[in-house]
């Protein structure tokens, strides 16, 4: 379980200032970076935790690194409001299962492959207005954003990012979509679902995405959120985490966590981590991939912006 790490985690984000520091003090100096970048909109810190696996890249070994992004605008919107809002479970999550991974390294237990696990963490992000509920902004460009978090040498990704203002999955909990990779919207995993279901002793859910999801922010055309801007920024086959809630909830509300969302979230992560890097588990088909390519050519123009 990750309910200590979630807990310790929570305690550190949850306060107003910037907690980079802070949170760098639970990881070895070895396994974590931290870097302060300011934009238009205010100031944040991103954080880069890597923790090497036993036939891992790091160590000169073949096995599979997983990236693992936590994808959101900020972690709290003060002044406006007190507290750790709805957004902030992307940080929240991502950092949680980097202190997991680190700790069973620690003790012995070390996965196969590499993890690199990137978020950023702002205390007083702009709220974004937005129908039918309000966001919650990034005080720096997406730009800026996927230099950091989107590291060339994860093999494949998971984005993990509060996805409760919309419609399209009514219940409490948490879906994924389908993969991504080089502008192609490709079948659900398999090895994903089987994830799912046996973390979550419940039915698989699946968010469903569009072609507009995976463009660039910028394009004017609709996004449901930024879950999927990691993709246009990489050639690794990225899958999203969506949590979702019955009813539409603000970004910018506060109040809103669920320790056994968050938790269950984190399991099906480490999970997940410790089956792609020992090659039990796939993204996609490479065979399928390569098929689709030569039958309908290149994709990849869907990861730029075009000039208008």
């Amino acid at each position: 379980m990750l309910s200590r790490e979630v807990l310790e985690i929570y305690e550190c984000l949850d306060q107003p200032g910037m907690v980079g520091s802070q949170v760098a003090k639970l990881f070895p100096e070895d396994q974590v970076e931290v870097e302060r970048l300011t934009g238009v909109r205010g100031e944040t810190d991103f954080i880069r935790v890597s923790i090497a696996g036993t036939n891992g890249k790091r160590n000169g070994g073949t096995a599979r690194t997983l990236g693992v992004i936590g994808r959101l605008g900020g972690i709290g919107v003060r002044p406006a409001k007190v507290g750790f809002v709805s957004d902030g479970d992307g940080a929240l999550i991502a950092i949680a299962v980097a202190l997991k991974l680190s700790r069973m390294y620690s003790k012995g237990d070390v996965l196969d492959g590499d993890v690199i696990v990137a978020t950023h963490m702002c205390t007083a992000a702009p709220i974004l207005p937005r129908q039918p509920v309000d966001f919650v902004d990034s005080p720096v460009e997406l730009s800026e954003m996927n230099d950091f978090e989107v590291s060339k040498g994860m093999d494949a990704i998971l984005t993990i990012d509060t996805s409760r203002g919309n419609k399209l999955v009514n219940r409490n909990g948490y879906a994924i979509t389908p993969t991504v990779k080089e502008g192609w919207i490709l079948k659900v995993s398999d090895d994903l679902l089987k994830v799912m279901e046996i973390t979550s002793q419940q039915p698989p859910s699946v968010f469903p995405i569009t072609m507009q999801d995976i463009t660039p922010y910028g394009n004017d055309v609709y996004h449901f959120n930024s879950l999927m801007q990691p993709s246009i920024a990489t050639n690794a086959p990225l899958v999203g985490i969506a949590l979702t809630s019955a009813v539409q909830v603000p970004g910018c509300a506060t109040g809103v966590h669920s320790l056994n969302q968050i938790e269950e979230v984190g399991r099906f992560v480490v999970e997940c981590a410790q089956e792609y890097g020992s090659g039990d588990l796939e993204f996609y088909s490479t065979e399928e991939f390569s098929l689709l390519k030569r039958l309908y050519g290149d994709m990849s123009v869907l990861q730029t912006t075009p000039d208008r």
